[in-house]
Parts: structure tokens; C-alpha cells; sequence
């Protein structure tokens, strides 16, 4: 009994001197004292556990993970600062991220959220078209690798988006995906399908979201759109469009507004099933299960 009741202080005195020493790295970022007065429970997405923090004065949105994930939030902290640049669509302030003795973190503005009207949405839409418009690149890739999930996404810097895409972003998960058990076509096929299908296409490099899910967008309680939990590279604009929709789809006006900066390509609705097999390969390699049949169907419409 003393020792459990020794091992459960223990963790109790840790959980206690994490959060000390994330209002201290928030004192020292902001030059404003921070102290936590209240702490809750929020969601942090499939791979964080998320809190929101506050005093009497200001909230923070704070997502805690394993201590070697730190590179994670490093990167997260780089792609929001990289689209906030752009000064088009809004996404969540880093204000820091580092390390406590067990743990990794990233602490963000605090944003309300509510329902999106059909307005906001169409803005939505037009503020990323702005934002892919935004190219400082001609090649694609990005100058750090980062995460889709939890899965590690390589970024080397490539002059052709159809040898990146076939090697970094669909060859790499199928790697991953063979020492997950996964019984899908030899790689080399699916390589080959990919770099056959993309070959005529010739993109400018957009900066991208990544992982532009229903998760990773919102809308303010002033109105404004907002696009968050970013996977950032220079791809195919394509590749935030057609993942927008994977899971259900965004609402039409978002489309409406995209489209009325900047026009998708023909050939979209083809390339569309290529793009969206990156991320269902990746869901089959962190959380198993039916994700295998569907990535199945979708490589057998490629090939």
C-alpha cells in the first residue's frame, strides 16, 4: 500500500511541476506573468491530449504529448507561422512549445468556436485559394520533415511533384504499411500507377494545410474561418481539396468559394482518389482495422 500510494504522489508532484513550468515558459514568452488558475479537459485531436488553461485575464489552448514528440510541435509551431505569413486565412497563434521532464507541449491562442454560416464558409474557401496562390518556391517539399498524425511525413526537396508524391507521400506509406501487416499490391505497381497518372500534371508548388479535414477547420463566434492542426509542405493545391472530401465533405459554399479565386484543374476528380490514398494508407498505419479494404478499393481504382 505505501507504495502505490508513493507511486501515485510521485506522478502527482510530476503533473503538478509540468504545468508550472508550461505557465513559466508562457511568462517568459509572453513577458506577461502567467499563472494557471483553472484547468480543463478539451479535445486534443486522435494523437494529443488537449487542455484549455486560463487566469482571470487570458485562456490558452495547450496539447501535451510523449517527450520525444517535441519535434512535432516544433514543426506545427513552423507551419503556422509559415501560413499565418501569407496574411490570407486565420489560423492559431503559436505563443510556445518545449519540454517538461516527462512530457512534450505546444501552447496555443485560445479561440471560441461555433457554427459557420454559409458566408463564412465561402470565405473559407476563398481565403485558401489565397493562400495556395501564395507561391514562394519552385520546387516541392518543405525544409523540415514533419508529422501527418503521429506518422513521420518526409518533405525533401524535389523538382518533380509526381516522383515527390510517388516517393514521399504514397510509397512511403506503403513501406509503413507492409510492416503493419498490410496486404496491398507490390509497392513498385502503385509507384508506377501514381507517377503514370501524375505525369502530365504540372502544378505550381502551393503552400498546403496537409491534413485538411472537418477536424481542422472552424469558425469563429465573430464569423471567422479558421484552419488549424496543419501538416505543412509545398505541394499540389489539389491535395487540401481533395481531402476536404474524404470524411463527408465541407459545405458547398466552401467550393463555391474556392473556385471563385482560382479554378481546379481538369483531371482533379481522378487525381482526387491518388491524393486521398496518402491519408487513408495513413489512418490503415495508425489505427488498423477497416481502413485496409477501403485503401484496397482505392489503390485498385488507380492501378
Amino acid at each position: 500500500m505505501i507504495t502505490v500510494l508513493n507511486f501515485k504522489s510521485y506522478h502527482t508532484l510530476l503533473f503538478i511541476n509540468m504545468w508550472n513550468q508550461i505557465a513559466q515558459k508562457i511568462s517568459q514568452t509572453t513577458g506577461k506573468t502567467f499563472q494557471i488558475e483553472n484547468r480543463r479537459s478539451v479535445s486534443g485531436g486522435c494523437i494529443n491530449q488537449g487542455y484549455a488553461i486560463s487566469n482571470n485575464e487570458q485562456t490558452y489552448f495547450v496539447k501535451i504529448n510523449h517527450a520525444h514528440q517535441i519535434s512535432m510541435f516544433e514543426a506545427e509551431v513552423l507551419g503556422l507561422q509559415l501560413m499565418f505569413n501569407t496574411h490570407t486565412i486565420r489560423v492559431p497563434q503559436p505563443i510556445c512549445c518545449g519540454m517538461t521532464d516527462q512530457n512534450s507541449y505546444i501552447v496555443l491562442e485560445w479561440l471560441e468556436f461555433a457554427s459557420g454560416s454559409s458566408s463564412a464558409w465561402l470565405e473559407m474557401g476563398q481565403k485558401l485559394a489565397q493562400m495556395h496562390k501564395q507561391a514562394t518556391t519552385t520546387q516541392f517539399g518543405w525544409d523540415i520533415n514533419n508529422t501527418i498524425g503521429s506518422t513521420p511525413q518526409i518533405n525533401n526537396w524535389t523538382n518533380n511533384w509526381a516522383d515527390f508524391f510517388a516517393q514521399y507521400r504514397i510509397g512511403y506509406q506503403l513501406k509503413l504499411a507492409k510492416r503493419k501487416g498490410g496486404n496491398f499490391p507490390e509497392d513498385c505497381d502503385v509507384i508506377e500507377a501514381t507517377k503514370e497518372l501524375l505525369k502530365h500534371h504540372n502544378p505550381q508548388p502551393s503552400l498546403v494545410h496537409g491534413d485538411l479535414w472537418s477536424g481542422n477547420s472552424a469558425v469563429t463566434t465573430s464569423g471567422e474561418p479558421v484552419i488549424l492542426d496543419p501538416a505543412t509542405y509545398y505541394g499540389d493545391r489539389e491535395v487540401d481539396l481533395a481531402m476536404t472530401e474524404l470524411f463527408g465533405g465541407f459545405p458547398s459554399a466552401f467550393y463555391r468559394g474556392y473556385n471563385d479565386v482560382w479554378q481546379l484543374d481538369s483531371g482533379y476528380q481522378q487525381r482526387k482518389t491518388l491524393y486521398n490514398l496518402y491519408h487513408i494508407l495513413n489512418h490503415f498505419n495508425l489505427f488498423g482495422g477497416g481502413y485496409a479494404s477501403q485503401a484496397s478499393r482505392m489503390i485498385q481504382q488507380i492501378l
